[in-house]
Protein backbone atom coordinates (compact mmCIF):
# COMPACT_ATOMS: atom_id res chain seq x y z
CA UNK A 1 0.00 0.00 0.00
CA UNK A 2 1.84 3.00 -1.26
CA UNK A 3 1.05 6.48 -0.13
CA UNK A 4 1.41 9.42 -2.44
CA UNK A 5 1.53 12.77 -1.69
CA UNK A 6 5.97 16.66 0.13
CA UNK A 7 9.64 17.31 2.34
CA UNK A 8 13.34 17.23 1.96
CA UNK A 9 15.02 13.83 1.90
CA UNK A 10 17.85 13.20 4.32
CA UNK A 11 21.07 11.32 3.80
CA UNK A 12 20.84 7.68 4.82
CA UNK A 13 23.59 5.89 6.75
CA UNK A 14 23.38 2.58 4.94
CA UNK A 15 26.12 0.37 3.52
CA UNK A 16 25.08 -1.89 0.62
CA UNK A 17 21.44 -1.46 1.58
CA UNK A 18 21.85 -2.91 5.11
CA UNK A 19 21.06 -1.14 8.31
CA UNK A 20 23.68 -0.48 10.95
CA UNK A 21 22.26 -2.76 13.63
CA UNK A 22 24.75 -1.63 16.26
CA UNK A 23 23.52 1.95 15.95
CA UNK A 24 19.89 0.80 16.53
CA UNK A 25 20.60 -1.92 19.07
CA UNK A 26 18.80 -2.09 22.43
CA UNK A 27 15.61 -0.50 23.70
CA UNK A 28 15.28 3.27 23.72
CA UNK A 29 12.75 5.52 25.49
CA UNK A 30 9.52 6.19 23.61
CA UNK A 31 9.51 9.79 22.39
CA UNK A 32 8.98 11.91 19.33
CA UNK A 33 12.01 12.18 17.09
CA UNK A 34 13.96 15.35 16.53
CA UNK A 35 15.67 16.56 13.37
CA UNK A 36 18.99 15.34 14.78
CA UNK A 37 18.02 11.65 14.79
CA UNK A 38 16.11 9.28 12.51
CA UNK A 39 12.76 7.97 13.65
CA UNK A 40 13.04 4.77 15.74
CA UNK A 41 11.58 1.40 14.76
CA UNK A 42 8.53 0.32 16.72
CA UNK A 43 10.09 -3.04 17.67
CA UNK A 44 12.96 -1.17 19.36
CA UNK A 45 10.75 0.95 21.60
CA UNK A 46 9.79 0.18 25.16
CA UNK A 47 6.27 -1.26 25.33
CA UNK A 48 3.41 0.85 26.70
CA UNK A 49 1.78 -0.76 29.72
CA UNK A 50 -1.23 1.53 30.09
CA UNK A 51 -4.65 0.46 28.83
CA UNK A 52 -5.37 1.44 25.23
CA UNK A 53 -8.28 3.85 24.85
CA UNK A 54 -8.88 5.22 21.38
CA UNK A 55 -9.01 9.00 20.95
CA UNK A 56 -11.97 10.30 18.96
CA UNK A 57 -11.89 13.07 16.35
CA UNK A 58 -13.14 15.84 18.63
CA UNK A 59 -10.59 15.06 21.34
CA UNK A 60 -7.79 14.92 18.76
CA UNK A 61 -8.76 18.32 17.36
CA UNK A 62 -8.70 19.77 20.88
CA UNK A 63 -5.05 18.84 21.36
CA UNK A 64 -5.25 15.42 22.98
CA UNK A 65 -2.19 13.33 21.97
CA UNK A 66 -3.23 11.16 19.04
CA UNK A 67 -1.48 8.33 17.19
CA UNK A 68 -1.92 8.44 13.40
CA UNK A 69 -0.82 5.58 11.17
CA UNK A 70 0.16 5.79 7.49
CA UNK A 71 1.47 2.87 5.44
CA UNK A 72 2.99 2.23 2.05
CA UNK A 73 5.81 0.70 0.01
CA UNK A 74 7.86 3.92 -0.20
CA UNK A 75 10.05 2.63 -3.02
CA UNK A 76 12.44 5.26 -4.42
CA UNK A 77 11.34 7.63 -1.65
CA UNK A 78 10.40 10.98 -3.20
CA UNK A 79 8.67 14.26 -2.42
CA UNK A 80 5.22 12.80 -3.08
CA UNK A 81 5.73 10.36 -0.21
CA UNK A 82 7.03 13.11 2.05
CA UNK A 83 4.07 15.38 1.30
CA UNK A 84 1.62 12.62 2.21
CA UNK A 85 3.43 12.09 5.52
CA UNK A 86 3.50 15.83 6.14
CA UNK A 87 -0.28 15.93 5.72
CA UNK A 88 -0.72 13.00 8.08
CA UNK A 89 1.50 14.67 10.68
CA UNK A 90 -0.49 17.91 10.37
CA UNK A 91 -3.95 16.36 10.80
CA UNK A 92 -4.14 17.24 14.50
CA UNK A 93 -2.31 19.63 16.85
CA UNK A 94 -0.57 16.85 18.81
CA UNK A 95 0.11 14.00 16.38
CA UNK A 96 2.46 11.06 16.83
CA UNK A 97 2.96 9.67 13.32
CA UNK A 98 3.59 5.97 12.84
CA UNK A 99 4.54 4.83 9.33
CA UNK A 100 4.25 1.21 8.26
CA UNK A 101 6.54 -0.09 5.51
CA UNK A 102 5.77 -3.42 3.86
CA UNK A 103 8.47 -6.08 3.48
CA UNK A 104 9.98 -7.25 0.19
CA UNK A 105 8.25 -10.64 0.33
CA UNK A 106 4.78 -9.14 0.80
CA UNK A 107 5.31 -6.35 -1.73
CA UNK A 108 6.70 -8.61 -4.47
CA UNK A 109 3.81 -11.00 -3.97
CA UNK A 110 0.95 -8.48 -4.00
CA UNK A 111 2.26 -5.49 -5.96
CA UNK A 112 5.48 -6.19 -7.83
CA UNK A 113 9.25 -5.91 -7.74
CA UNK A 114 10.83 -2.91 -6.04
CA UNK A 115 13.94 -0.90 -6.89
CA UNK A 116 15.04 -0.55 -3.25
CA UNK A 117 15.15 -3.44 -0.84
CA UNK A 118 13.21 -3.38 2.40
CA UNK A 119 16.13 -2.20 4.57
CA UNK A 120 16.74 0.74 2.25
CA UNK A 121 13.04 1.62 2.31
CA UNK A 122 12.85 1.37 6.11
CA UNK A 123 15.85 3.65 6.42
CA UNK A 124 14.56 6.18 3.87
CA UNK A 125 11.27 6.58 5.75
CA UNK A 126 13.00 6.85 9.14
CA UNK A 127 14.93 9.87 7.89
CA UNK A 128 11.81 11.80 6.90
CA UNK A 129 11.39 14.71 9.32
CA UNK A 130 7.63 14.13 9.85
CA UNK A 131 7.94 10.50 10.99
CA UNK A 132 7.98 9.67 14.71
CA UNK A 133 8.03 5.88 14.48
CA UNK A 134 8.54 3.27 11.75
CA UNK A 135 6.72 -0.06 11.71
CA UNK A 136 8.75 -2.63 9.79
CA UNK A 137 7.11 -5.53 7.93
CA UNK A 138 3.73 -3.78 8.00
CA UNK A 139 0.64 -5.82 7.06
CA UNK A 140 -1.19 -5.31 3.78
CA UNK A 141 -4.58 -5.23 5.51
CA UNK A 142 -4.97 -3.68 8.94
CA UNK A 143 -6.47 -6.03 11.52
CA UNK A 144 -8.04 -5.03 14.86
CA UNK A 145 -5.16 -6.78 16.62
CA UNK A 146 -2.59 -4.70 14.74
CA UNK A 147 -4.49 -1.47 15.49
CA UNK A 148 -4.67 -2.30 19.19
CA UNK A 149 -1.02 -3.41 19.40
CA UNK A 150 0.22 -0.10 18.05
CA UNK A 151 -2.55 1.92 19.79
CA UNK A 152 -3.59 3.51 16.50
CA UNK A 153 -6.32 6.16 16.64
CA UNK A 154 -6.54 7.11 12.95
CA UNK A 155 -5.26 5.83 9.61
CA UNK A 156 -4.17 8.39 7.01
CA UNK A 157 -4.22 7.73 3.27
CA UNK A 158 -5.70 9.27 0.14
CA UNK A 159 -9.39 8.44 -0.18
CA UNK A 160 -9.16 6.77 -3.59
CA UNK A 161 -10.26 3.12 -3.13
CA UNK A 162 -7.14 0.91 -2.97
CA UNK A 163 -7.93 -2.25 -4.90
CA UNK A 164 -5.76 -5.26 -4.11
CA UNK A 165 -6.01 -9.04 -4.30
CA UNK A 166 -9.72 -9.13 -5.14
CA UNK A 167 -10.49 -6.54 -2.45
CA UNK A 168 -12.35 -3.43 -3.61
CA UNK A 169 -10.78 -1.23 -0.96
CA UNK A 170 -8.33 -2.38 1.71
CA UNK A 171 -9.32 0.64 3.84
CA UNK A 172 -13.08 0.02 3.64
CA UNK A 173 -13.40 -1.34 7.19
CA UNK A 174 -11.24 1.54 8.52
CA UNK A 175 -13.56 4.07 6.86
CA UNK A 176 -16.64 2.33 8.27
CA UNK A 177 -15.13 2.46 11.77
CA UNK A 178 -14.63 6.25 11.52
CA UNK A 179 -10.86 5.92 11.82
CA UNK A 180 -9.95 7.07 8.31
CA UNK A 181 -8.32 10.50 7.70
CA UNK A 182 -7.97 11.45 4.04
CA UNK A 183 -4.85 13.04 2.57
CA UNK A 184 -4.27 14.42 -0.91
CA UNK A 185 -2.14 12.80 -3.60
CA UNK A 186 0.60 14.82 -5.26
CA UNK A 187 0.08 14.84 -9.01
CA UNK A 188 3.05 14.50 -11.33
CA UNK A 189 5.34 12.54 -9.01
CA UNK A 190 5.23 8.87 -8.11
CA UNK A 191 7.54 5.86 -8.03
CA UNK A 192 5.96 4.57 -11.24
CA UNK A 193 6.54 7.92 -12.94
CA UNK A 194 10.22 7.91 -11.96
CA UNK A 195 10.71 4.34 -13.18
CA UNK A 196 8.95 5.27 -16.43
CA UNK A 197 11.39 8.12 -16.99
CA UNK A 198 14.34 5.78 -16.53
CA UNK A 199 12.90 3.12 -18.83
CA UNK A 200 12.01 5.71 -21.45
CA UNK A 201 15.54 7.16 -21.46
CA UNK A 202 17.25 3.81 -20.87
CA UNK A 203 20.12 4.39 -23.35
CA UNK A 204 20.85 7.80 -21.87
CA UNK A 205 21.17 6.44 -18.32
CA UNK A 206 23.23 3.41 -19.40
CA UNK A 207 25.70 5.71 -21.14
CA UNK A 208 25.71 7.97 -18.08
CA UNK A 209 26.65 5.12 -15.76
CA UNK A 210 29.24 3.73 -18.17
CA UNK A 211 30.88 7.15 -18.14
CA UNK A 212 30.82 7.11 -14.33
CA UNK A 213 32.82 3.88 -14.26
CA UNK A 214 30.19 1.15 -14.02
CA UNK A 215 30.98 -1.95 -16.05
CA UNK A 216 28.78 -3.42 -18.76
CA UNK A 217 28.35 -6.51 -16.60
CA UNK A 218 27.04 -4.45 -13.66
CA UNK A 219 24.58 -2.75 -15.99
CA UNK A 220 23.59 -6.03 -17.68
CA UNK A 221 24.64 -4.64 -21.06
CA UNK A 222 25.83 -6.90 -23.88
CA UNK A 223 29.26 -6.54 -25.50
CA UNK A 224 27.77 -5.17 -28.72
CA UNK A 225 25.63 -2.61 -26.90
CA UNK A 226 28.61 -1.56 -24.79
CA UNK A 227 30.61 -0.81 -27.96
CA UNK A 228 27.59 0.98 -29.40
CA UNK A 229 27.32 3.19 -26.34
CA UNK A 230 31.05 3.97 -26.40
CA UNK A 231 30.80 4.83 -30.10
CA UNK A 232 27.81 7.04 -29.39
CA UNK A 233 29.85 8.75 -26.67
CA UNK A 234 32.57 9.64 -29.20
CA UNK A 235 29.95 10.77 -31.71
CA UNK A 236 28.41 13.02 -29.09
CA UNK A 237 31.84 14.50 -28.34
CA UNK A 238 32.36 15.26 -32.04
CA UNK A 239 28.90 16.81 -32.23
CA UNK A 240 29.66 18.92 -29.20
CA UNK A 241 32.91 20.11 -30.74
CA UNK A 242 31.06 21.01 -33.94
CA UNK A 243 28.47 22.90 -31.90
CA UNK A 244 31.24 24.70 -30.04
CA UNK A 245 32.92 25.68 -33.32
CA UNK A 246 29.59 26.84 -34.72
CA UNK A 247 28.95 28.88 -31.62
CA UNK A 248 32.40 30.46 -31.77
CA UNK A 249 31.90 31.14 -35.49
CA UNK A 250 28.59 32.82 -34.75
CA UNK A 251 30.27 34.97 -32.12
CA UNK A 252 33.07 35.85 -34.57
CA UNK A 253 30.64 36.69 -37.39
CA UNK A 254 28.58 38.75 -34.97
CA UNK A 255 31.64 40.73 -33.94
CA UNK A 256 32.63 41.27 -37.59
CA UNK A 257 29.12 42.46 -38.36
CA UNK A 258 29.22 44.83 -35.40
CA UNK A 259 32.60 46.19 -36.54
CA UNK A 260 31.34 46.53 -40.11
CA UNK A 261 28.23 48.35 -38.99
CA UNK A 262 30.36 50.63 -36.84
CA UNK A 263 32.71 51.40 -39.78
CA UNK A 264 29.79 52.03 -42.12
CA UNK A 265 28.20 54.39 -39.61
CA UNK A 266 31.47 56.28 -39.20
CA UNK A 267 31.91 56.44 -43.00
CA UNK A 268 28.37 57.77 -43.40
CA UNK A 269 29.02 60.41 -40.74
CA UNK A 270 32.26 61.48 -42.47
CA UNK A 271 30.53 61.49 -45.85
CA UNK A 272 27.72 63.69 -44.57
CA UNK A 273 30.28 65.99 -42.99
CA UNK A 274 32.28 66.22 -46.26
CA UNK A 275 29.16 66.86 -48.36
CA UNK A 276 27.99 69.48 -45.89
CA UNK A 277 31.33 71.29 -46.01
CA UNK A 278 31.34 71.11 -49.82
CA UNK A 279 27.87 72.61 -50.06
CA UNK A 280 28.79 75.34 -47.63
CA UNK A 281 31.72 76.27 -49.84
CA UNK A 282 30.41 75.71 -53.37
CA UNK A 283 26.68 75.63 -52.99
CA UNK A 284 24.15 78.28 -54.21
CA UNK A 285 24.52 80.22 -51.02
CA UNK A 286 28.01 79.00 -50.30
CA UNK A 287 30.94 80.93 -48.93
CA UNK A 288 32.71 81.10 -52.36
CA UNK A 289 29.89 83.11 -53.91
CA UNK A 290 29.98 85.53 -51.00
CA UNK A 291 33.72 85.92 -51.45
CA UNK A 292 33.25 86.77 -55.18
CA UNK A 293 30.53 89.26 -54.34
CA UNK A 294 32.90 91.44 -52.24
CA UNK A 295 35.88 91.41 -54.79
CA UNK A 296 37.08 94.83 -56.48
CA UNK A 297 34.82 96.27 -59.27
CA UNK A 298 36.15 96.37 -62.90
CA UNK A 299 37.34 99.70 -64.50
CA UNK A 300 34.62 102.03 -65.93
CA UNK A 301 34.02 102.29 -69.71
CA UNK A 302 35.33 105.91 -69.88
CA UNK A 303 38.80 104.86 -68.87
CA UNK A 304 41.38 105.60 -71.64
CA UNK A 305 42.66 102.80 -73.78
CA UNK A 306 46.25 101.64 -73.90
CA UNK A 307 46.89 103.63 -77.05
CA UNK A 308 45.42 106.75 -75.54
CA UNK A 309 47.52 106.56 -72.51
CA UNK A 310 50.72 108.67 -72.62
CA UNK A 311 53.79 106.69 -73.18
CA UNK A 312 56.23 106.56 -70.43
CA UNK A 313 59.53 108.60 -70.94
CA UNK A 314 62.29 106.55 -72.39
CA UNK A 315 65.30 106.08 -70.19
CA UNK A 316 68.63 106.07 -71.90
CA UNK A 317 72.09 105.59 -70.60
CA UNK A 318 74.47 108.54 -71.06
CA UNK A 319 76.91 106.77 -73.34
CA UNK A 320 74.16 105.78 -75.74
CA UNK A 321 73.02 109.40 -76.17
CA UNK A 322 74.14 111.11 -79.44
CA UNK A 323 74.42 114.90 -79.46
CA UNK A 324 72.89 116.47 -82.54
CA UNK A 325 74.67 119.44 -84.15
CA UNK A 326 73.09 122.79 -83.77
CA UNK A 327 71.55 124.45 -86.80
Amino acid sequence: METHGFTRKRRRDVTNGKMDTEERGGKIPRRSSTLKNPAPFSDQLEPISTLYTRVNWEEACCGTPVRVYADGIFDVFHSGHARALMQAKSLFPNTHLLVGVCSDALTHKLKGFTVMNEDERYDAVSHCRYVDEVVRDAPWTLTPEFLAKHRIDFVAHDDIPYVSDQIDDVYKHIKEAGMFAATQRTEGISTSDIITRIVRDYDLYVRRNLQKGYTAKELNVSFINEKKYHLQKHVDKVKQKVRDVEEKSKVFVQRVEEKSIDLIQKWEEKSREFIGNFLQLFGPVGALKNMLAISPKPSPDSSPTREERSTSPTFRLPFFTKTLPSC
